[in-house]
């Protein structure tokens, strides 16, 4: 997750996911027991109703009205029920809603102590339970011992908890919601900065830019500064370079130019042209290798798009003129539009080195590709250039010791052992890599991977 906003707005989500789930537990909880409790308050009312209502027998039991306090208690099944019961356990009283229940019976002291307790029916039913054992003084002054029990279903309570959790999680979602599209709006506003940062850093890569602009809060300021700073030093190094550069370019331009003259003096025509085209080259050639320093100074600050296409073009044709004894059957497989990001002298580097070892070693057949690489989401990013040959091939145990400078597998065979060393360094410096297989024609393949910045 490289996305800065998209961290910032998990990291808050997930705290929002553990405070609210916090506070919806204690809010439950909280409810919930003031339920409870207020139940245990009702259910107190009633028993204390009972205990006034209570009438004592000429045989020593206790009686109730028909008419009870509350109409619930002489309706059946209305979730209100109480009952009677003597210190043996036998039924003194039940009220007309419990016929056909049996209220839990659980263990309680004689002491007066008020028992609360949650049973259930039978059927299932949940029951909140409030018993009280009384000893209870009849007018020959008899005490005898009694415990009154009153019960309310659960059902209308558990319904209203459910409401109350399913409105909880309902508000709770909402303001989660509100709260994340508010702190999200709140992030883009203040990392606005970062990407107008992005932005002009592109733009100085693109060449449309030469500095930063200092419209930062302060704690980026700093950083624009430096940048800007940073930038302005290599690009005054970048110069010091090319002029130094451009005198020793200028210098070496004379002796060419001797050589050429007494190159052409008494040559053929068609000879004189060949021999143009490699001072030429060794023009273009000398100029590169100058020029390096200053390209390495700017560290990519302004990189240009090369046609691939043409470069390779001219490749093959210098290819086929200097191995023209063994004349190779060289097939380019270049993919429409691809361009290299980056300086041309790089790419020739790169490209003309591959050419050059899968000519020098394929028996009839050497084939080069560039194409662009696709992304896991279809997007073009990266180059690939890859050069095969049908030669003798590459061991994996020597793949390694190839990449070296100044190693080579076959000393008969003329040549420096550079190339490969050249062609890893340059591709490294673009943040690419190099890697070494067999190819479908029989040799060796090489491949280099351009990152998708220089793309």
């Amino acid at each position: 997750m490289s996305s800065l906003n998209a961290r910032l707005l998990i990291s808050v989500s997930v705290l929002l996911l553990f405070f609210f789930g916090v506070t919806i537990f204690v809010l439950d909880t909280a409810f919930r027991s003031a339920g409870e409790q207020s139940r245990e308050d009702v259910l107190d009312g009633h028993l204390m109703a009972l205990l006034a209502a209570a009438e004592p027998t000429d045989n020593g039991d206790l009686s109730m009205p028909a008419d009870l306090h509350d109409p619930r208690l002489s309706s059946i099944g209305s979730g209100l029920y109480a009952e009677i019961r003597s210190s043996d356990g036998n039924v003194q009283w039940r009220s007309k809603s419990g016929l056909g229940h049996e209220l839990p019976f659980g263990e309680i002291s004689q002491d007066g102590s008020r028992l609360f307790q949650k049973n259930s029916l039978s059927d299932g039913t949940p029951l909140l339970t409030l018993s009280l054992s009384v000893q209870w003084e009849f007018p020959d002054e008899e005490l005898k011992p009694f415990i009154f029990r009153v019960a309310e279903s659960l059902d209308s309570f558990n319904a209203q908890v459910a409401r109350f959790r399913q409105q909880l999680f309902g508000w709770f979602a909402a303001v989660a919601l509100v709260m994340l599209l508010a702190i999200s709006t709140l992030l883009r506003r203040m990392l606005r900065p970062l990407r107008q940062i992005e932005t002009e850093i592109a733009a100085i890569e693109e060449g449309r830019r030469q500095t930063l602009s200092g419209q930062y809060p302060t704690e980026l300021r700093g950083v624009a500064r430096n940048m800007n700073l940073l930038i302005d030093s290599e690009r005054a190094r970048s110069d010091r370079y090319k002029a130094t550069l451009d005198n020793l370019a200028h210098s070496l331009k004379t002796p060419l130019a001797a050589m050429r003259a007494l190159l052409n003096q008494g040559l053929p025509e068609k000879f004189s042209g060949r021999f143009d085209e490699q001072i030429e080259r060794m023009d273009e050639i000398v100029r590169y290798q100058l020029r390096k320093p200053a390209t390495l100074a700017t560290d990519n600050l302004v990189l240009t798009q090369v046609s691939v296409a043409k470069e390779v073009d001219r490749l093959v044709d210098g290819m086929r003129k200097v191995y023209h004894d063994k004349d190779p059957d060289i097939e380019a497989a270049i993919e429409d539009g691809v361009q290299f990001r980056g300086d041309k002298g790089d790419f020739l580097e790169l490209a003309g080195n591959l050419l050059d070892n899968a000519c020098k070693w394929c028996d009839s057949r050497v084939r080069i590709e560039v194409r662009y690489k696709q992304s896991e989401s279809g997007v073009k990013s990266g180059l690939v250039l890859s050069v095969a040959d049908d030669g003798p091939g590459i061991p994996a145990d020597a793949a390694e010791a190839l990449l070296q400078r100044g190693t080579r597998l076959d000393e008969s065979t003329p040549g420096h052992g550079i190339g490969l060393a050249i062609v890893k360094d340059i591709a490294h410096s673009y943040g690419g890599q190099l890697s070494i297989q067999s190819s479908e024609l029989g040799g060796a393949e090489i491949t280099v991977t351009i990152a998708p910045a220089m793309t």
